[in-house]
């Protein structure tokens, strides 16, 4: 795992890369149905989707979710700002426990699999000893977790297995 990190306060980025042995289409067809993130999502955040099923997935679609941070328990609400089946997709934060997130899901086709990018732009309060101490901590452990998972899932009864790569990368400094 590679990290970048810096004591900016203003925008700090996380991305992540995963390669799975199965195609765009099934791939981005698991994170198009919300409820799947329950699945990749560590159970120690309890989180769970408010807004009922099916959730027709589109452009200015908003989600609901509850989650416990530290152990405390808080509302999530996203707004899909961007929407392009079967390559990309994009979540808002409009509430929640950052003042700024911005999740854009990237699949592309790589080696008879599927290349999944994260990228993060995320902003919180209480500057960098918080972040050094507890929100990079964090997230590092959520999207472990998260990759983890998804190779479980994805693998698990897969022609031939293949070789899987995968890291998580922070930084700071968006312009």
């Amino acid at each position: 795992m590679s990290e970048s990190f810096s004591d900016a306060t203003e925008c700090r980025t996380l991305r992540t890369e995963l390669w799975l042995p199965r195609s765009v289409d099934e791939v981005f067809g698991f994170f198009a149905d919300a409820h799947n993130l329950e699945r990749i999502t560590p159970p120690w955040l309890g989180f769970r989707i408010l807004t009922p099923a099916p959730i027709d997935m589109y452009e200015g679609t908003l989600i609901d979710y509850r989650i416990k941070l530290h152990g405390v328990p808080m509302r999530w609400r996203t707004r899909i700002d961007a929407w392009v089946p079967p390559f990309r997709f994009v979540d808002m934060q409009l509430r929640g426990p950052y003042t700024h997130w911005r999740h854009e899901h990237t699949f592309e086709a790589l080696d008879g699999g599927t290349l999944c990018r994260d990228f993060v732009e995320y902003s919180h309060l209480g500057g960098g000893l918080v972040h050094r101490m507890f929100v990079r901590p964090e997230l590092e452990k959520i999207f472990g977790y998260r990759q983890r998972m998804l190779r479980r899932i994805f693998i698990e009864g897969a022609d031939g297995g293949g070789v899987v790569t995968g890291g998580v990368l922070m930084g700071a400094g968006i312009g």
